[in-house]
């Protein structure tokens, strides 16, 4: 029986990596819902080949040309930050993949949850706000998240079938693009070197996110909530050919790794696919082309971010949302050579100290947090 898939971001890269998944699997998926932000080219193009039931564009002045556009088709076109929390609640979606970037992922995701849909995780800000309140809902309405994330598929592929015997968690990192670069050296990184990633094809944010290894802190706060582990149970090793996704070690001391060539098609095929595997035809690993595999110690004096992450995380409360909103301004603000590359961690920490502290927030509490933190550094920092 086939699956109906919605994509909330699909024009991104992880949502056009779903859609070669489910071009390849289309006897065991469906394509009930596109959503995208802006890309109204793209979005056009992929429902006209894909069909689905319905597509929403949020800019809502790109609404008249995706309406126009597929008015010959039978696929309903709606527009709006709403209409995205809206869609996931269709009857006849059963997975949610969410790809869309940072915060704006976190009221459909929550929206879908208490749909009963299940949830394909790409969107790993939506733990990294809000972890414990995801989680709570999850149990509540009895519905199961699969992470798309290749280190997190990775965690999750090698506790599946063991008991919660988990003695830590290591999330691999490649370092980035800037690994072996002095500090003096970062201070003059411009967002063209940033954006050249060296195993992995991502988006813009998430791109300067690895340069940074903010990635890799959300990814620790993201480990917390979708395993039910504490801060000091995950250990973060940079691994730089990207081979090994993340480890398991256990507590009778075995460690379980999964392993496989830095393609997300394979995680998005996983999550989609589970609790089942599926044949594919990518690009098969060759243990002969790979003599070593080395591993290192981050260093968070240089990649400050992953140290502020670990903080928040410890502290708790709403500080994981200020450290999201505060990375997320910063990061557009480096984009746009309206801040340096070493700027970003000090911009976090500004705002980690700056802004009010809830210790047990609610929903509410979190979209405050996230429009005191950009209003407070838009405001200071003239961006």
């Amino acid at each position: 029986m086939s699956k109906h898939i919605a994509i909330l971001g699909s024009t991104g890269s992880i949502g056009t990596q779903t859609l070669d998944v489910i071009k390849s699997h289309s006897d065991e998926l469906t394509v009930e819902v596109l959503t995208a932000n802006k890309n109204s080219d793209l979005l056009i193009k992929q429902a006209m080949e894909f069909n689905p039931n319905t597509v929403v564009i949020a800019d809502e002045s790109q609404y008249q040309k995706v309406k126009d556009a597929l008015s010959n088709y039978d696929i309903k076109v709606f527009t709006g930050q709403e209409s995205l929390a809206q869609v996931v609640q269709m009857n006849n979606i059963d997975t949610v993949v969410t790809a869309m970037v940072g915060y704006s992922g976190l009221q459909p995701t929550i929206k879908a949850i208490e749909a009963g849909k299940n949830i394909a995780l790409a969107n790993k800000e939506t733990l990294v706000v809000a972890g414990d309140l995801i989680t709570k809902l999850v149990k509540q309405y009895k519905v199961f998240i699969t992470p798309v994330d290749s280190e997190h598929s990775a965690i999750f592929q090698c506790l599946t079938g063991e008991p919660e015997r988990i003695e830590k968690i290591i999330l691999t990192a490649s370092g980035g693009p800037f690994r072996n670069k002095s500090i003096d050296e970062l201070h003059k990184v411009t967002p063209a070197q940033a954006l050249k990633h060296p195993n992995w094809d991502m988006g813009a944010k998430i791109t300067i996110d690895s340069a940074t290894m903010m990635n890799k802190g959300l990814e620790v706060i993201e480990a917390k909530w979708l395993f039910g582990v504490n801060a000091d149970k995950i250990d973060v090793v940079v691994h730089p050919q990207s081979i090994i996704h993340s480890m398991v070690q256990f507590t009778d001391g075995s460690i379980k790794a999964q392993m496989g060539l830095p393609d997300m098609k394979l995680p998005i095929q996983y999550a989609l696919s589970f609790p089942d595997r599926w044949h594919s035809d990518f690009e098969r690993m060759d243990f002969k082309k790979f003599s070593t595999l080395t591993f290192e110690e981050p260093d968070t004096e240089k990649f400050r971010c992953l140290a502020l992450a670990y903080q928040g995380l410890e502290k708790g409360g709403n500080i994981p949302a200020v450290i999201n909103a505060a990375n997320e301004v910063a990061v557009d603000a480096f984009l746009k050579e309206k801040t340096g590359f070493m700027q970003i961690p000090e911009i976090i920490e500004d705002a980690m100290n700056n802004i009010s502290f809830i210790s047990k927030p609610l929903y509410h509490d979190y979209v405050l947090t996230d429009t005191e933190t950009r209003k407070y550094i838009i405001g200071k920092y003239k961006f």
